[in-house]
């Protein structure tokens, strides 16, 4: 039985929170979004924050609900798009679970979130240039942040949550402990996250809850 915290990072649009949910359903954990939180907590939607308080003030709310969140045991926990900007969250993460890297191409986050009116980063300028930019920034962070990447193109939410689900079972990331509490774990020489891929099911789907306002 998988008792870990399992923490999701990525871009916006790649499907944290549908594939957060799945994985939750398979393992028995509690299922947590940090923007849904950070939004429960100040009263107002992400939206409203970043107008009133800025990107800096946003950031804030998140380190502290982060700190919060990832104490908890036996989560699943989708995290806000930017989160691994903080060189304190992206400790936070490493230490208290295992932080799986949920990547999509610049194409494919064009695709899901073209429509999305409540990222206040996406909102101004040419998207596919915005995401880009956005992605190239945080693409190192992510993959220093993780200790496995997987691969969303392509395949279905709940296709990508059994794999999780089957890899940690079978091959938990190396030199991560039955804790994860403590120092961050230290890749060996030449050892980098571990990656998972299989052969593509269709397209991702579609989370029966309603979104909240989403960060970037």
């Amino acid at each position: 039985m998988i008792e870990q915290n399992i923490f999701l990072i990525g871009m916006m649009g790649v499907g944290k929170t549908t594939i957060g949910r799945h994985l939750a359903d398979l393992l028995g954990h509690e299922f947590v979004d940090s923007d849904v939180e950070v939004e429960r907590r100040a009263g107002a939607d992400i939206s409203w924050i970043f107008d009133m308080e800025g990107e800096e003030g946003f950031r804030k709310r998140e380190h502290q609900v982060l700190r919060n969140l990832t104490a908890r045991t036996s989560v699943v926990l989708a995290t806000g798009g930017g989160a691994v900007l903080d060189e304190s969250n992206r400790a936070i993460l490493r230490e208290r679970g295992v932080v799986v890297y949920l990547s999509a191409s610049v194409n494919k986050i064009v695709e899901r979130t073209r429509r999305d009116k409540k990222r206040p980063l996406l909102q101004s300028g040419d998207l596919r240039e915005r995401i880009a930019t956005l992605l190239c920034e945080r693409e190192p962070l992510y993959r220093e942040t993780a200790h496995m990447v997987v691969s969303t193109k392509g395949r279905p939410s709940k296709a990508i949550a059994r794999e999780i689900a089957h890899d940690l079972s079978v091959r938990p990331p190396a030199h991560l402990g039955a804790s994860t509490k403590g120092r961050p774990p230290k890749a060996a020489a030449g050892e980098g996250p571990q990656t998972l891929s299989a052969a593509p099911h269709g397209v991702a789907g579609a989370s029966a809850h309603r979104p909240a306002a989403r960060s970037a």
